[in-house]
């Protein structure tokens, strides 16, 4: 019988997801035992012992470690970003290119914690399924789903920033047990991912509570079905499975649609949510309103939005906090966080002389603040906007009016419906079968029409035009990734972006050609250094060669790869 001492696992299971289910004790002998006493076949006895780990699951990704690394890894070497203020040596290197296998941001434990913890409970589960009669068979099998899908999300960041990674799906819980794993490559990981999701994927939870009630925020910052079937679709897109991303798009945009219809006929009448073209979406200026930002403050300001499918919760009173919005992004009073985003991204939008945003694009005025003659990052770190684009022409037209949060309180999203609509859009430029591209345009333009609603009276009026596009299928891939980088600017998302483009390009020429645009100095020497394939992930830290020496080196950090681990 496994005897080995879980104070590693036990203690980091305060929860800090604000959950009602996240109430519960880790296990009362806790309080009898002592510490070195405290053994594996003593705490896996009853359902509270499973809500405990699992929850702690969710309490590993808001630590700093991962939470940060959601936009290091995703957002930080693409067009998106430029230093701010304050800006930590390790982030500099980055922005410059000059990543190296020393960099902190090479480190990936806080993940594999995750992982770890999600393999324990389904380990675990049904065998305390089995000794608890309140343990539900159902209630098992939707926690299996749950840690499942958490790791198979863990996973995904893992590969899309590294690659190659260590891959197991089974638990460390004996001290005899060997964890020196080498790399499993990328797409046998996205099989093996698709393959554990497609199986668990029926036995998540569809919805936790009932869309009027005071917990239903827990559907989207808990794993419900439909957030396995975004991830599930995403993984389907990096795949190259044009068919299976389409089908789980719609399953996810059909439930938003069933969504809608309950409340309407719950409520008679919705001032927020309508129907732009034949998808629910928030109105970033609600019915009988004269100024925008009611869709950002619903989703970024509040959080766990009508639009949500899954996002970290964070509450005034826990004890993790968002530091990645406190710290990297604009916060309180402290404008200028340690990023910030480049000119040609949004210098002079509203005058109309912007080649990213339409001078009515409420994204652009949402996203950044000016400050000395910089372009701060407010994304998340307001709570509330709003604004006028009716017959724009300066800045001073908007009559923008912005509340900015006091607290690390931002909830960190990773999929809402936009995802699911735009993911949908690149999966049909992809198919290319006949018709595909009129639908993926028909779908770009209900995101971009959301987000450019000047027109009095909740009219939504598009600023896109489909001959521009429709005989080139390089000119469509190109509008998907504009309107991917208009509306998810800042999420963590750009990067991953450009690595998949990249990667099914078979050459980095877009990639380097869309981020070179943010260098100043040396932009010559960068292209080419971004020009080689393997540079588009990081190198693995010098840390995990030294301990596994089954992993091998990335080959464009292997230069002076000796002085480095000698360090």
């Amino acid at each position: 019988m496994i005897t080995r001492n879980i104070k590693n696992i036990i203690l980091p299971l305060a929860v800090g997801c604000g959950l009602a289910t996240a109430t519960t004790s880790c296990s009362d002998f806790l309080d009898i035992l002592p510490m070195n006493d405290v053994v594996l076949e003593n705490y896996w006895t009853e359902k509270a012992d499973v809500t405990s780990v699992m929850n702690s699951c969710y309490e590993t990704l808001e630590h700093s470690d991962a939470l940060v690394r959601f936009c290091v890894w995703g957002e930080l070497r693409s067009d998106d970003i430029r230093l701010g203020a304050n800006v930590p040596n390790e982030i500099n290197e980055i922005l410059k290119e000059n990543l190296l296998p020393s960099n902190p941001f090479c480190n990936w434990s806080k993940f594999y914690e995750c992982i770890n913890r999600c393999n324990i409970v389904c380990h675990y589960a049904p065998i305390v399924q089995s000794i608890d009669p309140n343990y539900t068979e159902d209630e098992m099998l939707a926690n299996v789903a749950e840690a499942t899908t958490l790791r198979s999300l863990c996973y995904f960041y893992l590969i899309r920033t590294f690659r190659d990674v260590p891959y197991t799906t089974e638990p460390s819980i004996d001290d005899t047990q060997n964890y020196i794993l080498p790399a499993t490559p990328f797409d046998a990981v996205v099989d093996s991912l698709i393959t554990s999701l497609e199986q668990v994927k029926g036995n998540a939870v569809r919805r936790y509570f009932t869309d009027e009630s005071a917990s239903a925020y827990q559907n989207s910052c808990k794993i419900t079905r439909w957030a396995v079937y975004a991830l599930l679709a995403d993984l389907y897109l990096w795949k190259g499975d044009w068919d299976n991303a389409i089908r789980y798009c719609d399953l996810v945009i059909d439930y938003k649609r069933q969504q809608y219809k309950e409340m309407l006929e719950r409520e008679g009448s919705v001032n927020n949510i309508a129907l732009v073209d034949s998808i629910p979406m928030l109105l970033t200026k609600p019915v009988g309103s004269t100024v925008c930002g009611s869709a950002y403050t619903s989703i970024f300001g509040d959080g766990n939005s009508f639009e949500s499918i899954f996002e970290l919760y964070f509450a005034a009173n826990q004890s993790q906090q968002n530091v990645l919005v406190n710290s990297y992004y604009s916060y309180n009073g402290n404008i200028m966080g340690r990023l910030s985003a480049p000119d040609f991204l949004f210098k002079e939008v509203s005058q109309g002389n912007n080649s990213i945003f339409k001078r009515t694009d409420g994204r652009a005025y949402e996203a950044v603040e000016m400050t000395n003659s910089s372009y701060a990052i407010s994304k998340y770190a307001f709570t509330r906007v709003s604004y006028s684009t009716q017959n724009v022409t300066s800045d001073k037209d908007l009559h923008l009016s912005t509340s900015r949060r006091s607290g690390g309180t931002a909830n960190w999203i990773f999929y809402r419906l936009s995802d699911m609509i735009l993911i949908k859009a690149e999966a049909l430029i992809e198919r290319n079968l006949e018709g595909d591209f009129e639908k993926a345009f028909a779908l770009i333009d209900i995101v971009n029409k959301r987000s450019n609603d000047a027109v009095p009276g909740g009219l939504h009026t598009s600023t896109l035009k489909f001959s521009d596009y429709a005989d080139s299928k390089a000119a469509m891939e190109d509008l998907v990734m504009e309107e991917r980088q208009r509306e998810f600017v800042f999420e963590g998302k750009r990067w991953f972006d450009l690595v998949r483009l990249a990667r099914r390009d078979g050459i980095n020429d877009r990639l380097v050609s869309l981020v070179s645009r943010k260098y100043i100095e040396n932009v010559n020497a960068l292209k080419i250094k971004l020009a080689d394939p393997n540079i588009i992930y990081f190198p693995y830290a010098k840390s995990e060669l030294k301990v596994n020496p089954l992993l091998k080196q990335n080959p464009a950090y292997t230069s002076g790869e000796e002085s480095e681990l000698t360090k």
